[in-house]
């Protein structure tokens, strides 16, 4: 197969790089011992140049166009190679085509969390992830630092050595910038911007590369804040918190009503924690002072409700509670909850009465007090 590459080669005049890779940097061509004839024709297409190396030594860069190679047009190459009168066909050289065209689509992101310490929230960490484009200014630069003898340079090879510096960047940017972690969505364009100038300011003259582009896509807080935040969120469209506590209870008391349930303890408690509901939320309709009133209320029973046999209703503001059994209502005396100034209604009574002067429901409250001495 050697043999075959050299006789190809002796019969290619032609140096050129037809690039069909999305992100190839730098291409060596391909030469049988690097050998090139005297007057060979080297095509360099928009988005190139060429380089010329002999011994480890960079002679001469073409930019693009069509060149027929003499002395005339390798001086650097003809000094190294001490050609006094023109060169004997064929020289040694190597040619190395580097693309000056933008590569795009490169993601950068901040592999770890940066510290930040924010008037709002205090130290936080904060992550950014975005894209970059990348081009090759400097061939020279470019070979001597990067690509060394590699027969193909990709931009992967140093997407690693980027990431780190567009990071290292970003953590300067934004410190020096001092931008509020609320704030900072509405200055990205701001931060990419300033974050380009600092990358290439790093990149330029030490690799011969440039950033022609670089944007922030995002910059995200850690979960917990963002929980907080929607928290907040929630807080600020409810509004009025009082009203809203006001309207859950309501709802709760509608609930207990239409599922009054057995007659079990837990039923009992239910009745207590309705009694309780109604009661703070009467608070709150009334400034915090409860209103007295026909069973320690201000608003009047509601109409007494069909006859359920032998169970009771609790009035609490306007709202029927129940019907509940004997049990129940024995356990939300001895909660507190039901006191003899309640009103209560059962099947068979003319109207709504006070607890403690119905007959059935007296004894809950025990015998009065004797008197003082």
């Amino acid at each position: 197969m050697g043999i075959f590459n050299k006789l190809r080669n002796e019969l290619i005049d032609i140096i050129e790089w037809v690039d069909d890779g999305q992100h190839s940097l730098v291409w060596r061509f391909p030469r049988y011992q690097n050998e090139i004839k005297n007057g060979a024709q080297l095509i360099v297409r928009p988005g190139q140049n060429a380089v010329f190396v002999r011994e480890g030594k960079i002679a001469d860069v073409f930019a693009p166009g069509t060149y027929q190679l003499t002395t005339n047009n390798l001086p650097l190459l003809s000094t190294l190679a001490g050609w006094k009168y023109g060169f004997d066909s064929p020289f040694k050289a190597e040619v190395y085509f580097v693309s000056t065209r933008q590569i795009t689509d490169l993601k950068w992101g901040t592999q770890n969390p940066i510290m930040m310490r924010d008037a709002d929230f205090g130290p936080v960490r904060l992550r950014a992830f975005g894209i970059y484009t990348l081009r090759a200014v400097d061939p020279k630069a470019l070979l001597t630092e990067l690509v060394g003898t590699d027969h193909i340079f990709e931009a992967e090879e140093i997407g690693e050595l980027l990431r780190s510096i567009i990071a290292s960047a970003f953590a300067d940017v934004l410190g020096t910038a001092k931008i509020a972690a609320l704030d900072l969505a509405s200055k990205y364009r701001e931060l990419g911007e300033i974050l380009r100038r600092t990358v290439n300011e790093r990149i330029d003259d030490e690799y011969g590369l440039e950033v022609p582009q670089l944007t922030i896509v995002n910059i995200a807080l850690p979960e917990s804040v963002e929980k907080a935040l929607d928290q907040r969120s929630q807080m600020g469209v409810i509004g009025d918190m009082q009203r809203y506590q006001q309207f859950q209870i309501a709802n709760a008391l509608t609930a207990a009503a239409t599922n009054p349930g057995g007659g079990g303890a837990s039923e009992g408690m239910g009745l207590g924690m309705g009694l309780a509901m109604a009661q703070q939320m009467m608070h709150g309709m009334a400034g915090g002072q409860p209103a007295q009133g026909a069973g320690g209320f201000a608003a009047a029973p509601p109409p007494p409700p069909p006859p359920a046999g032998g169970l009771w209703h609790v009035a609490i503001n306007g709202q029927t509670l129940g019907p509940y059994g004997m049990q129940q209502l024995e356990q939300a005396v001895q909660q507190g909850q039901l006191n003899a100034s309640t009103s209560v209604w059962s099947a068979g009574m003319s109207g709504w009465q006070p607890a403690g002067q119905v007959p059935q429901l007296a004894a809950l409250f025990g015998p009065p007090p004797p008197p003082l001495g």
